[in-house]
């Protein structure tokens, strides 16, 4: 009997005020049903928003290296069930086994980090302009945070939300994406075994227009932290700036890989591997562009082609496989088209270019790892995010010209190039208009220590992890404490 799931509501767990439910299935395999989930509506939303709003004192009370103790107990609990949350990750959205493993650890990773901020929570001291008067400032909670997560990183992404989050003091409710609700179900219960006090995490699983919109319009919700597509969240800014209140997006990418003439080119191939097919291109970091010189573009695409042909495709719990499946059929449909589109625009079709097929992959939704070359950097396949295993070669005449074309995006996140020119290196990382760029290295790979996010229709100028994620999830304060007894009026009383 396939298991019914809950939503967690002020510590406890119980069923929507809809009595619906939707299915979660593997995508490797269609037809295995993970489990059963609540179909949430404005009803629950009312009463986790309740709860995390009956909450906020209370937490916001409790001092701050005691909010990090029990993040450090959240941490230490990610650590006892890495593999199994691993496992559960694979079957629900379908990545290999070695990155759900990676997806986990950048939760632990970022969990240790934030609960020593909790001893932390750094602001200034500065001198005052006049005598007996000190100044500072002190971070505050925002209040209710509503955090809607995506599917491809189904404990990565809602660990950079909520844990900065709850570290500031602030409550929140989570909304997970409907392709991946298991994963945020076992982290409410590693929240729960932590001891994290009632209402102050709370979930409700379900559809955006059911259950996200209701969250992003609740009045007591204070603050949105959004991942997802650019459309929607450009739905989500403009909710919150009529409601006045506070927001953060990290929406799409349409990353590339510079490879100059003087690049190694089996240490560029490695990148370009991982940045397009890792997660079957899933990642708002995907590698879907790759500028390369025309000195070295026949040999390198030859050696892309070749090793995109090799990708074994299958269940990823096989560790064995490289490539999973997309998520959905919507999904899959959604890079077909995007390579009919290629095809139709004059871009040549090198590899791929359809639905995989085979006896193993016949109840998932596999696509071919797929080449493409002479695309030109106005071509759809060259702008749009594709989101699946599609890698557009685009040859450039030298570095001044891939950094146009990189830059002529309209997103902003990540970027790479691959060079032995240490001055041509900076002068990428200065030109290229990214929140990311990595040299000598893939679009993927932040380490959460940095802060993550990016320019243009990438974002709105927040960063999730590191110690930026404090800005996101606080406000200042300024403070001035006057000890000379007598008023004091600063600028007016300047000499």
């Amino acid at each position: 009997m396939t298991k019914e799931y809950k939503n967690y509501i002020n510590g406890k767990w119980v069923a929507s005020s809809s009595g619906e439910i939707f299915e979660n299935t593997n995508p490797a395999n269609c037809n295995e049903v993970l489990g059963r989930f609540q179909k949430s509506n404005k009803k629950d939303v009312d009463k986790a928003v309740a709860a995390a709003h009956k909450a906020k004192k209370m937490w916001r009370d409790t001092p701050a290296p005691k909010r990090g103790e029990i993040m450090y107990k959240v941490a230490e609990l990610l650590v006892k069930n890495k593999e199994a949350l691993a496992q559960d990750m694979t079957k629900e959205m379908g990545k290999v086994i070695a990155e759900t493993r990676g997806d986990v650890q950048e939760a632990i990773d970022l969990t240790y980090f934030a609960a020593g901020e909790g001893r932390r929570l750094v602001g200034e001291t500065v001198p005052s302009e006049l005598k007996n008067k000190f100044a500072m400032s002190v971070r505050m909670p925002l209040g209710v945070v509503a955090c809607i997560t995506p599917w491809n990183f189904p404990i990565a992404i809602p660990s950079w939300k909520l844990i900065p989050a709850l570290i500031c003091g602030n409550t929140a409710v989570i909304k997970p994406a409907e392709d991946t609700p298991l994963t945020v179900v076992n982290f409410m219960n590693i929240f729960e075994k932590a001891g994290l006090p009632s209402g102050v995490v709370n979930m409700v699983t379900g559809y955006g227009p059911d259950a996200g919109a209701p969250l992003v319009e609740h009045e007591k919700v204070d603050m949105v932290s959004f991942t997802g597509s650019t459309q929607t969240g450009a739905g989500i800014a403009s909710t919150c700036a009529q409601r006045m209140k506070q927001y953060s997006l990290e929406m799409g990418g349409k990353n590339a890989i510079i490879i100059m003439d003087d690049a190694n080119l089996d240490l560029a191939l490695e990148g370009v591997m991982f940045g397009g097919f890792g997660t079957t291109g899933q990642r708002c970091t995907a590698c879907s562009r790759v500028v390369i010189h025309k000195k070295v573009a026949k040999k390198f695409t030859d050696m892309l082609v070749e090793r995109a042909k090799k990708l074994k495709l299958g269940n990823g719990l096989d560790e064995k496989v490289d490539m999973g499946p997309l998520i959905n059929d919507k999904a899959r449909e959604k890079v077909h088209r995007y390579v009919e589109i290629g095809k139709k625009e004059g871009a040549k079709l090198l590899t791929g270019g359809n639905y995989a097929n085979g006896k193993a992959l016949k109840n998932g939704w596999f696509y071919q790892p797929t080449v493409f070359a002479g695309v030109e950097t106005k071509m759809r396949i060259a702008q749009e995010e594709i989101f699946g295993p599609v890698v557009s070669v685009l040859a450039c005449n030298g570095f001044e010209e891939a950094v146009d074309i990189v830059n002529d995006s309209t997103y902003g996140l990540s970027s790479a190039i691959y060079t032995q020119d240490v001055n041509r290196a900076f002068k990428a990382i200065e030109m290229l208009e990214t929140g990311l760029t990595y040299v000598n290295a893939s679009t993927i790979g932040a380490e959460i220590q940095l802060p993550f996010g990016g320019t243009k229709g990438t974002g709105n100028g927040h960063r999730e992890v590191g110690i930026a994620a404090l800005e996101t999830f606080s406000e200042w304060k300024s403070v001035f404490i006057d000890y000379s007894g007598k008023m004091q009026k600063a600028q007016i009383d300047h000499d």
